[in-house]
């Protein structure tokens, strides 16, 4: 029998443990694995699919380069590498280091390698960096920075002891996003002692579930959460005792909600004030209380103030850092930063400032096609695909023929790489030691190593290798560190004399600019001691975990401290199959605060004036329609699965209408219909479906990919929503794209 071996999905932020069979290069069978420390055993359909990532036609293995025709021809590595560098190194001496722009970098379980573009990307001193993240997340992140001092200072979500749990703009029936997530939702519908609300304009699977269902007009969060959060002050419900101790600027944000016309923005959300009153009672009064969102609220309208309102509701009711509260947690290698506002870095073209390190994919395709002398002439793409998954796909088919220079780093011939010059193919997720950085867990946290399933395909490389040799080809590092090599084999005899750590701390005192390029200094030195050369910068991480965290760790049963405590750390992570690396106790939550006195400055006054100001949203009278963009469902994922036969059900991504709205414009279940918006058109299939609201309309992610039929031509499957979102339909702070509220109309298509 074949044995079982250890990995983890990696097709959304649970990178749940997984157990799998393989053979003859594909995963033969997949199940959870039970004694993974945080989704003991859990899978969802997705994950079981994960051969279809691992063995698709567009799967790339050698690199290419782009000819005069368009077509593309095979390329030694070395030749590809140094071309590369050159064209770098000249756009940057010739326009500047701002002509110079990454994206990507990593998908959900892809994370390993973004140790080494990072580090490339400072060795170049490449200043913009574009991320799904900030597609999503970095209006949320800029209320962090104001409320708690830093914009990585993120919030969880102890919904398994929580009393009261509110879901807004989340379904985590389809979208997981919490642990175990059918069922955590099960077991909390059950219980009579505890309530589950939701705010959806979809009655959801979730939905279904719950006490009580908010199903609000599409767009309208932030007229119901202010309601909710008058109702509160006017009840006099806050956690007055919990507000004195840890916050401050309670009474300007007071002041502010006492003028909320409650009864009107309840009747412009569209529910039953009733329930609303009752949903803010039973939270307020719970307990302890949670609050879980995602990007159903997040890409809505407003919607960096929606996140300030959201994260209200659990301050002004003292559910932060306590159990069944949201709480902070720890990273055990940060996948966002801080943009200090003293000085922050601004894009040339639109004046975007950078957030969490951050800048939004919304402005690229401008910050490109403008005539400013540092426009962005050089992009490097790293496992993402915006051709696809950016707002406005005409504005980046536009801009990319524009590029000096692109080069794309991924497993697949995506559509953004039909537009590079330069193709270099990475090793898939399960062809090399992986990881992914989303340790979201409070208070044990986790990280997987995953160790590789297959060897690499031809000729492909790990990211780890790519970025090292770009790194040598530009000169920011050597081929070799042969004194550093010496000390790691000495390092692995007696590691417990701690020379490995004084010879590199030695060595950055006297080469300052080796700080900047250290993991490739790991990776040459230490890694050549270790099973795989690219996980040696978890080396570094776990000294600098225990530097922060040491108590915590050592709570986890590890033996040792400082140095010692550090290097058990670090032995116990490269076992793989997920391991528990901290365990911290509520009240530590208060440490991982930006601010040194602990407090949270709750008014923020730019979105109070937005709050008091606030407005509907401009009807968009010849767009009756409203469409949720981006919907997820059984079986749709992130692009990373092109086969389109890995989909048991829903393999044309229907245009799912109500009832109501179908009879008015003559559809009927299966018809044809074009679906238009002020920024482009497509085809869809029409599915009546009454869990929406009447007057919006939604299209899932994850389709509109070309790939080849059974003759080899190449077929869109699906739709390519972002045909129908548009730049700048987005938010004034943050860029974050409207995804969740596009005007649309329908026209019927002759079936004639």
């Amino acid at each position: 029998m074949t044995d079982w071996q250890l990995t983890a999905c990696i097709l959304c932020s649970r990178n749940c443990g997984l157990q799998v069979q393989v053979a003859d290069g594909h995963l033969t069978k997949i199940r959870g694995d039970k004694n993974h420390p945080v989704s003991a055993g859990y899978i969802c359909q997705k994950a079981a699919q994960l051969d279809h990532y691992q063995n698709n036609a567009d799967r790339l293995t050698q690199p290419l380069k782009r000819q005069e025709d368009g077509s593309y021809q095979p390329i030694d590595w070395q030749i590809a590498i140094t071309e590369i560098a050159d064209r770098l190194l000249d756009l940057k001496q010739t326009y500047g280091k701002e002509c110079l722009a990454f994206y990507g970098g990593g998908g959900q379980g892809n994370h390993l390698g973004s140790m080494y573009s990072s580090t490339f990307r400072d060795a170049l001193e490449i200043p913009y960096y574009y991320s799904a993240l900030a597609q999503e997340k970095t209006g949320d992140f800029w209320v962090n920075g104001k409320l708690f001092g830093r914009q990585n200072c993120h919030t969880t979500e102890d919904i398994e002891q929580a009393e009261c749990v509110l879901f807004i703009g989340t379904n985590p029936w389809q979208a997981h996003g919490i642990r175990n997530a059918r069922p955590t939702l099960k077991q909390l519908a059950k219980d009579e002692q505890r309530t589950m609300i939701v705010i959806d304009p979809r009655r959801t699977k979730t939905a279904e579930l719950a006490d009580i269902h908010l199903q609000l007009r599409s767009g309208t969060d932030a007229f119901l959460l202010s309601a909710m959060l008058a109702i509160l002050v006017q009840e006099g419900w806050e956690d007055q005792a919990f507000l004195k101790k840890h916050t401050a600027g309670f009474a300007e944000v007071r002041a502010c909600l006492q003028t909320i016309p409650i009864a009107d923005h309840i009747e412009r959300a569209g529910v039953d004030a009733e329930q609303v009153h009752e949903a803010m009672r039973r939270f307020a009064t719970a307990q302890s209380a949670t609050v879980r969102v995602d990007l159903g609220l997040q890409q809505s309208l407003n919607s960096t103030l929606n996140s300030y309102l959201e994260k209200l509701l659990f301050l002004l009711t003292g559910n932060l850092g306590k159990p069944g509260g949201n709480n902070f947690h720890t990273f055990f290698l940060p996948w966002v930063g801080h943009s200090d506002a003293q000085s922050p870095r601004k894009t040339k073209a639109t004046g975007i400032t950078e957030i969490a390190q951050l800048f939004p994919p919304n402005v690229l395709p401008a910050e490109i096609e403008s005539d400013h002398p540092q426009r962005i002439r050089g992009l490097i793409v790293d496992s993402a695909n915006p051709m696809v998954s950016g707002a406005d796909t005409q504005a980046y088919q536009r801009a990319f023929t524009q590029l000096d220079l692109l080069v794309v780093v991924d497993v697949a011939m995506t559509e953004t790489a039909r537009y590079a010059d330069y193709i270099l193919p990475a090793a898939s997720q399960f062809e090399k030691w992986e990881a992914a950085f989303f340790n979201l867990e409070f208070p044990t946290n986790a990280f997987h190593l995953r160790k590789p399933l297959f060897s690499p395909l031809a000729d492909t490389l790990p990211e780890s290798e790519i970025y090292r040799r770009l790194a040598v080809a530009i000169g920011a590092i050597p081929e070799r560190y042969p004194w550093l090599e010496r000390v790691a084999r000495w390092h692995r005899r007696w590691p417990q004399l701690g020379l490995y750590r004084l010879a590199l701390v030695t060595a950055m005192t006297v080469n300052p600019k080796l700080r900047h390029t250290v993991a490739f200094a790991l990776q040459g030195s230490l890694g050549k001691t270790l099973p795989d050369s690219s996980t040696a910068p978890f080396w570094g991480v776990s000294q600098l975990y225990v530097q922060q965290h040491g108590e915590a760790v050592a709570r986890t049963g590890l033996p040792g401290r400082g140095g010692r405590l550090a290097e058990a750390l670090f032995q116990r992570i490269l076992q793989g199959s997920g391991t528990a690396i901290s365990q911290h106790r509520y009240e530590d939550t208060w440490s991982l605060m930006g601010y040194k006195d602990q407090k949270v400055r709750l008014a923020i006054p730019e979105l109070l004036e937005e709050l008091q100001t606030l407005q509907s949203h401009n009807p968009w009278p010849d767009y009756p329609l409203m469409l949720i963009a981006g919907e997820r469902r059984m079986y749709n994922a992130n692009t990373i699965y092109r086969n389109p036969q890995w989909r048991q059900s829903d393999a044309e991504g229907v245009l799912k209408i109500h009832p109501t709205d179908a009879a008015t414009l003559e559809l009927a279940d299966g018809d044809q219909a074009l679906c238009e918006s002020p920024w482009g058109e497509l085809s869809v299939q029409v599915q009546l479906c009454d869990t929406l609201r009447p007057g919006v309309v939604s299209l899932p992610h994850g389709y509109g990919l070309d790939y080849p039929n059974a003759n080899g031509e190449r077929i869109r499957y699906g739709p390519l929503l972002n045909l129908l979102t548009g730049a700048q339909h987005c938010d004034r702070i943050s860029a974050t794209p409207f995804h969740k509220n596009v005007p649309v109309r329908l026209k019927p298509i002759d079936k004639t």
